[in-house]
């Protein structure tokens, strides 16, 4: 049985997301990271560069679907997360970052198809 709530839907796609960048070699710093400054999904590293990961989950590819709902407003509140997360978590100030979406769409109970786009936009 699947996850019943857009929430649980949510969480679990974030998990997929995860366990696929951790395939691909990234590593966790932290998730679900919160500050005044927003929220970021995922914060991982990769080699020497700290990813800001933004996931994105959507039943349906109506409207654009998960890579079309990352709109510039969207964009510059996860650019303002992580300037606060680089105030906050000073010691990354000097790695190179990038912000990566993982896109993923379909039914709530079944694997869904990873879309990864690295360095999806400039901050």
């Amino acid at each position: 049985m699947g996850p019943s709530s857009p929430r649980a839907a949510g969480q679990a796609a974030e998990q997929q997301a995860l366990d696929y960048l951790q395939a691909q070699g990234l590593r966790v710093l932290h998730r679900n990271w919160l500050s005044k400054g927003g929220e970021l999904d995922l914060v991982m590293l990769d080699g020497d560069t700290v990813v800001f990961v933004e996931v994105r989950y959507r039943l349906h590819a109506k409207w654009g679907g998960a890579l079309g709902s990352i709109d510039a407003r969207k964009q510059a509140r996860l650019i303002k997360a992580a300037q606060w997360f680089l105030q906050i978590e000073s010691h990354w100030q000097s790695s190179p970052c990038r912000f990566d979406v993982i896109a993923l769409e379909g039914s709530a109970d079944a694997t869904h198809k990873v879309q990864w786009l690295s360095n999806a936009f400039d901050s």
